[in-house]
């Protein structure tokens, strides 16, 4: 993901310190630890060529990359669906791919549908993205809506009729990026308090130029977190420590669901950085989450210990 890229020498000056939690949370999240609550930890894309003989086995085709992925992953925010409309028979293959394991697809939204043009008149090709991916069954997650940078509150009621002709049976965080939704708080609060009138969570983007985008509201007691790494720079690992005490806050206080979506502009050392987020998760919030197991693991073992 380029979103909010920066130059490498800019990294430390930037203040990476999550905001505090609006006021407007104090109604989401109740201040009691929930029963049972959902971890899921993934990343953007299984279709990683670089991975193969780090935690794919080595000479592993690209036919066979998502049933390993699943091996080391409970989630994929899937971008493959912002690119093209998958029909059942596709989705199928990949939900086999999954097999009993309690895994679940974030399908992104069709770009055709939220990129292109105005989002009125988009019945037919809206219904066929759903078509789609109802066909994961058990395996669906919530599906991850966002509009272009250039989408700006000026297109509020446009948007606010979109998302109030959505499916009720199907689960939906939603995404805006033009900086007018966060810089006055009339309009930041209104556009949340949408979200919550429509049951639909605030997906939380954290990049390092638009810190604006990591803007913490919680419309439901359910968090979806995009994060965006450095390629290991050591300011990675500091925010992925300030994510895990905001983390263990919100699941004292009634978090009962967590989709973390590990992004790098280098995606090829993802799973690195997701080591750390598990064992930080696990260490400091009491969880048993799994993380990725590495092929070449004397290599790897030095950089977590």
């Amino acid at each position: 993901m380029d979103f909010g890229k920066v130059d490498v020498e800019l990294l430390n000056s930037i203040d990476f310190t999550l905001p505090p939690d609006p006021a407007f949370n104090k109604a989401i999240l109740r201040g009691k630890p929930a029963k049972n609550p959902k971890i899921y930890i993934g990343c953007a894309k299984w279709g990683r060529t670089e991975w193969v003989g780090k935690i794919y086995p080595p000479k592993t085709k690209e036919k066979d990359f998502l049933q390993h992925y699943v091996q080391h992953y409970n989630s994929i925010e899937l971008n493959a669906t912002h690119y093209k409309v998958y029909g059942e028979a596709g989705i199928k293959k990949w939900v086999e791919k999954a097999g009993d394991k309690e895994f679940m697809f974030c399908p992104k939204m069709y770009q055709g549908i939220t990129h292109r043009g105005s989002l009125k008149g988009k019945n037919f090709i809206t219904n066929e993205f759903f078509r789609g991916i109802v066909a994961f069954g058990k395996n669906l997650g919530p599906t991850f809506i966002q509009v272009s940078e250039t989408f700006s509150p000026k297109r509020k009621e446009e948007l606010y009729d979109f998302l109030r002709s959505m499916p009720k049976d199907l689960r939906f965080f939603m995404e805006v990026r033009h900086p007018d939704w966060f810089r006055k708080d009339e309009m930041r609060n209104e556009f949340f308090a949408v979200l919550k009138e429509l049951n639909m969570g605030a997906v939380i983007t954290d990049t390092s130029g638009r810190r604006d985008c990591a803007h913490m509201y919680l419309t439901l007691p359910k968090a979806f977190i995009r994060y965006v790494g450095n390629s290991l720079h050591e300011t990675d690992y500091t925010r992925i420590d300030d994510w895990v005490k905001r983390i263990k806050y919100w699941l004292d206080n009634g978090l009962q669901e967590l989709y973390f979506f590990m992004h790098m502009h280098d995606e090829a050392l993802s799973p690195e950085l997701t080591v750390y987020l598990v064992d930080r998760l696990n260490k400091v919030c009491g969880l048993d989450l799994e993380k990725p197991t590495f092929i070449a693991t004397a290599t790897q073992k030095g950089l977590f210990e």
